[in-house]
């Protein structure tokens, strides 16, 4: 675009050209040095300070000489080649560093003709406000990334999957052999059951341990956002979008692996999306033109039934086809029941390492009320039972008495009860479910009667029974007091 010269004032040339003059007066005053240089880097002009910084008395010693040759170390010779400007610079001398800058010189055709340098500070205390700021930005920054991938890092390896049961050896077996390959991961089991564990001893386990591990709840996210989380969302793409966009899931677990917790809540559209990208290996952002490919391991884990919600219309069975490649089922805690007292003391040791110290110890009693449940909750009923215990007991040998309270028994599970007054209990499958209730119930209550001394009061308060219903049940069970 051309100016349109007619309309400036008479006097824009002399304005301008003062301007000019006065800027480079201002520098050249103020500065530690000003030199200029032609188009071959010799030096053209140099001021009185800077030429006896470099040992000429007399400035007119340093015209016509190559700029290297005056200010050793100098770059105006690549300023004049480049035509580019270095904004900001260290010079090297041989006393204090200086902080420079060096300008190219233009003619009316835009040809490089020289350059001129401007020594700005001798000090670097003078430029230290700045540069602690940007160190400290640049610590923070380092950190926030440290953090950030250690956060998807695998936390877990096959080892804290804890029990030496056939079952649990089984599923090890089956999940190493899973890290060894590169299809999707299905891990299907109750809640509680260590999938979560799994796939992160999968991931920790595989060529991509050292790429991003990244988890996304399905569960947790409301479905209007489920799109966006998985596959991000290009800037103002959508209402109260980041003004910067949004990088989704799929593309932070670029080269690593995509764990998708309780799949079975995933809405059907966003079903269908997400077959497609397994399916093509591309997607765009929401309210974007531009195809992202990216490399993804994909490990998902559900508590519901799969196959069920396949057959009821409930999860698209293609979808349920292309991830059940690799199938684990992570056993239930009462199918690995032998594995229940490691379980429980490497819990006890992480609770004291955590909490109040001490080593606790699992009296035999303790331990049989802990087989004999059927833990709906699993590993995690487990944590919490032995946590809450932790927290109420006077004393670090734990007990049945100190357990009890905590284990209802009316989700209680009499797989191995102890002889009883009446005789011999019966073997499970030889017992009906209301009997063994009755058992296991006259037995609690008969023991919390032993810890407090006989004292129906304060047995019934230990295991949170109002007094009355104590005696009630105590009565009906005939126990004596």
């Amino acid at each position: 675009m051309m100016n349109d010269w007619a309309g400036l004032p008479e006097n824009y040339g002399d304005v301008l050209r003062r301007a000019m003059d006065s800027l480079f007066r201002t520098f050249e005053n103020f500065s530690e040095g000003t030199f200029i240089v032609d188009a071959d880097a010799r030096v053209v002009w140099i001021n009185k300070r800077y030429a006896a910084r470099f040992g000429f008395s007399d400035p007119q010693q340093a015209i016509g000489r190559d700029c290297e040759a005056v200010i050793p170390n100098s770059l105006m010779r690549e300023v004049v080649k480049t035509g580019k400007p270095i904004l900001l610079d260290i010079l090297e001398t041989d006393r204090e560093p200086l902080v420079v800058t060096r300008l190219p010189l233009k003619d009316d055709t835009g040809a490089t003709v020289g350059a001129v340098g401007f020594a700005l500070f001798d000090e670097l205390k003078a430029l230290t406000p700045l540069f602690s700021h940007y160190s400290r930005v640049q610590q923070e920054l380092i950190a926030t990334r440290q953090s950030l991938a250690q956060a998807r890092r695998a936390k877990y390896t096959f080892a804290s999957f804890i029990g030496t049961s056939a079952a649990s050896l089984e599923v090890k077996r089956q999940a190493r052999r899973a890290a060894q390959l590169d299809s999707p991961v299905l891990l299907l089991g109750e809640t509680g059951t260590g999938k979560e564990l799994l796939a992160h001893a999968i991931h920790g386990a595989s060529s991509r341990a050292n790429k991003p591990l990244v988890t996304v709840n399905v569960a947790a996210i409301p479905d209007t956002l489920l799109e966006v989380e998985f596959f991000g969302a290009a800037p103002g793409a959508y209402t109260g979008a980041d003004r910067k966009g949004r990088v989704g899931k799929f593309e932070l677990a670029n080269g690593g692996t995509l764990f998708l917790d309780e799949i079975g809540e995933m809405p059907i559209p966003l079903q269908g999306k997400l077959l497609r990208v397994l399916q093509d290996n591309e997607f765009e952002p929401l309210g974007s033109n531009r195809i992202v490919r990216p490399d993804v391991r994909i490990i998902a884990a559900t508590s519901a039934d799969l196959p069920a919600l396949a057959a009821a219309g409930r999860f698209r069975a293609d979808l349920f086809y292309r991830l059940n490649v690799l199938t684990i089922h992570a056993p239930p805690l009462r199918e690995r029941v032998p594995d229940i007292e490691s379980l429980a003391y490497a819990t006890l040791e992480d609770l004291s390492s955590r909490g109040p110290g001490g080593h606790f110890e699992l009296q035999d009693d303790a331990l049989r009320l802990l087989c004999s449940y059927a833990w709906p909750g699993n590993v995690r009923e487990l944590r919490n039972t032995l946590e809450r215990a932790v927290m109420l007991s006077d004393s670090e040998r734990i007990d049945a008495h100190a357990l009890a309270p905590f284990i209802g028994p009316a989700q209680a599970l009499a797989r191995e009860p102890a002889a009883t007054s009446m005789g011999a209990a019966e073997a499970p499958g030889q017992q009906s479910w209301t009997d063994a209730m009755a058992d296991f119930e006259r037995r609690f209550l008969r023991d919390a009667l032993r810890a407090s001394g006989g004292r129906v009061t304060e047995a019934a308060a230990r295991i949170g029974m109002g007094r009355a219903t104590f005696y009630k049940k105590v009565a009906a069970y005939g126990i004596e007091i």
